[in-house]
């Protein structure tokens, strides 16, 4: 019987495991050793094959000298990678500074993310970044900071040189462009001058587009990771954020369904060069 659900937090959960194993200078065999494990046990564990029990992940912990936050984080992935499907709510299920996505983004080659209502945190100027942190009204101004802290932090995937720099591939509807928050004359100069790096193509999607099932899917994106061989590391991951959490979903219809999303969406938004200059236009006419 297969596995039901999303593979993510088991993979997370795998990655960081190694990590935190490889920061304490132990090696796999070592470890696996003194846990009285096979080295297959392992391998499977920190490759995200296999479920794995919180209180073998707290031994782990343990044997690496793992910090208390950190473990936390740990046993809580632990927990989830035993669900059959899964809705992560912040918060709740992990601290609210640890995000599960962040990690997956970073590890991805290739990001395509579709936005209807905002600017992707990848291109967001810090102004921009802060005034949507304000649109939760329980956010002090130390955790607006923080989310412009964070959203800076994340930028800079896009520069980096090892591992090389994912491709990102935006598509925004025009009407967002459109909104009078303060500073958007500012990110519009901002969103011209990434789509003139090489890795990143921004594409629009304009107000007089068909209604189709674009509209049904909202704002998500899709995360490929690099290839080992002839065969990816990780299988590629769709990402959704709501209001109250996110969705994470691999299985392969469902990635299927989201691709063929995308499909819609590059045959209907404007080419580069007509959005960089549908750009232009609009940013003439804010006066902020």
């Amino acid at each position: 019987m297969t596995e039901a659900g999303s593979t993510v937090p088991r993979r997370q959960l795998g990655r960081l495991l190694r990590q935190t194993r490889e920061q304490a200078g132990i090696g796999l065999e070592a470890a696996a050793q003194d846990l009285e494990w096979s080295r297959a046990k392992m391998y499977r564990i920190e490759s995200g094959q296999t479920p794995v029990r919180a209180l073998d992940v707290d031994q782990m912990c343990r044997l690496y000298g793992a910090a208390a936050d950190m473990t936390e984080v740990l046993v809580s992935l632990a927990r989830e990678s035993k669900s059959k499907g899964w809705y992560h709510a912040y918060g709740e299920i992990i601290p609210r500074w640890f995000e599960l996505y962040v990690g997956l983004e970073s590890a991805a080659s290739r990001i395509r993310t579709y936005e209807h209502a905002l600017v992707p945190g990848l291109l967001q100027t810090p102004q921009y970044a802060a005034e949507v942190g304000r649109t939760r009204s329980e956010n002090s101004d130390d955790e607006v900071a923080k989310l412009v802290e964070l959203r800076t932090e994340r930028q800079r995937i896009l520069t980096r040189k090892r591992p090389a720099a994912p491709t990102l591939d935006v598509i925004l509807e025009e009407a967002l462009l459109h909104r009078a928050v303060p500073g958007m004359s500012d990110q519009i100069v901002r969103l011209i001058e990434a789509g003139d790096t090489a890795n990143v193509s921004i594409r629009v999607l304009p107000l007089a587009s068909r209604l189709s099932q674009v509209a049904v899917a909202g704002s998500f994106v899709i995360l490929d990771f690099p290839t080992t061989g002839a065969r990816s590391a990780e299988p590629t991951t769709v990402y959704s954020e709501g209001l109250s959490g996110a969705l994470y979903l691999d299985r392969v219809e469902e990635v299927k369904a989201y691709a063929a999303v995308w499909r819609t969406l590059t045959s209907e938004a404007l080419s580069v060069s007509e959005s960089r200059e549908l750009m232009k236009k609009i940013k003439e006419r804010h006066h902020d």
